[in-house]
């Protein structure tokens, strides 16, 4: 079987398993690292120490240092459900989940169907040297999704396709067999738009630098300040993030090329927002992750331990700012809410065991009562 017609196939078997695109690259050295390392002695990248590692920094510039005999990168996008509830996200009562972590969480759902790619491929190739990544190691993905033709770099930072818009996952899966690539996506579609730049709240998209690539201080980023912080969110920060208690999706929700293509896209049902279960005495369920109540959600947050919160979220990304975390992320936003049915919710909260937990109630309350 020929390059070409092997790379054929293996597009044909992505739809298969529902991938909405798959693309090859060369695993070459990345245009980026100059750039990468600008943005990291700037401070960009905030608490996120892992992106510096000496040892990582060389193997997202050189992907063959993750799998030395690669010939090809093959790259994979899988769409995920866009549509919001009515009433969401403008309803400040409500708490605003990012649409890509209200169902289960893609590392482990798009792994799956990567896993089943790299067999189908050991299958037809005979060839067994692959590793499979999905956000779990040192690559640059969307530039090796770039080179594979998936889409352009838009200045929200995102991948946008032209015709899918950005609302989707990429999984890259490192290969040893030799495939014909398929042309990088050359053009840039944003043209003089900046819609993103003006709604992004925080000011966190800074434009393109000289070169043209997109710049993104992470510090001021509602996602960032919401997962990937373990402490303290900045006071100035809390009032422009509104109801977001998880992620933001406010940059991909005014880009036009999303907003043209968002309704055309079904994604994996296991991505779908769905209910979570009731504690172990019963008691407290949890509503689906498409707005829930924020007094709700957080008093429901209120009654968990640690250890029942890890159980109960156990498969989904909202695991990742933990029990402490997502309180914080809840009481900012009962405290942008600013109505006095909060306070109950907000004392027990400034009772909590966790003084990040009770900082953030006591300035909610006072934000409250400023209101």
């Amino acid at each position: 079987m020929t390059p070409s017609t092997l790379k054929a196939r293996l597009k044909e078997e992505g739809g298969r398993l529902g991938l909405a695109q798959v693309g090859v690259a060369r695993p070459g050295t990345s245009e980026h690292g100059a750039f990468f390392r600008r943005w990291l002695a700037e401070g960009f990248a905030g608490g996120m120490g892992y992106l510096a590692r000496e040892e990582s920094l060389v193997r997202r510039m050189e992907p063959t240092r993750s799998l030395p005999e690669a010939r090809s990168v093959i790259v994979v996008a899988d769409h995920y459900d866009p549509i919001d509830a009515p009433g969401v996200p403008d309803d400040p009562s409500r708490a605003v989940v990012a649409r890509y972590a209200r169902g289960r969480d893609y590392h482990q759902v798009l792994l799956n169907k990567l896993e089943e790619l790299r067999d189908w491929l050991t299958s037809q190739s005979g060839q067994e040297g692959h590793r499979c990544y999905v956000d779990t190691g040192p690559l640059l993905e969307r530039e090796l999704a770039r080179r594979a033709g998936l889409g352009w770099f838009g200045r929200n930072t995102m991948l946008i396709h032209p015709r899918r818009g950005s609302y989707f996952f990429l999984g890259v899966l490192l290969t040893s067999v030799d495939l014909e690539p398929d042309p990088p996506f050359e053009a840039d579609h944003c043209g003089s738009c900046t819609a993103c730049l003006d709604a992004c709240p925080t000011g966190a998209l800074l434009g393109r630098d000289d070169r043209g690539a997109p710049v993104m201080d992470a510090r001021l980023c509602i996602s960032y300040l919401t997962i990937e912080n373990r402490g303290s969110i900045p006071e100035a920060l809390r009032p422009p993030m509104g109801n977001r208690v998880f992620g933001c999706d406010i940059c991909q929700e005014v880009c036009p090329w999303t907003g043209k293509f968002a309704a055309e896209q079904e994604g994996d049902p296991e991505y779908r927002a769905r209910a979570w279960p009731a504690d172990r005495a019963g008691t407290l369920p949890l509503p689906d992750l498409r707005g829930p109540k924020l007094v709700d959600f957080t008093r429901r947050i209120l009654a968990m331990s640690g250890k029942e919160y890890r159980r109960v979220f156990r498969d989904s990304p909202l695991s990742r700012p933990g029990r402490k975390g997502m309180l914080r992320n809840l009481c900012v936003a009962l405290g942008n809410w600013g109505e006095a049915e909060a306070l109950p919710v907000l004392a027990e909260a400034a009772r909590d065991p966790s003084a990040l937990v009770r900082e953030h109630a006591v300035w909610a309350v006072g934000r409250i009562g400023k209101g």
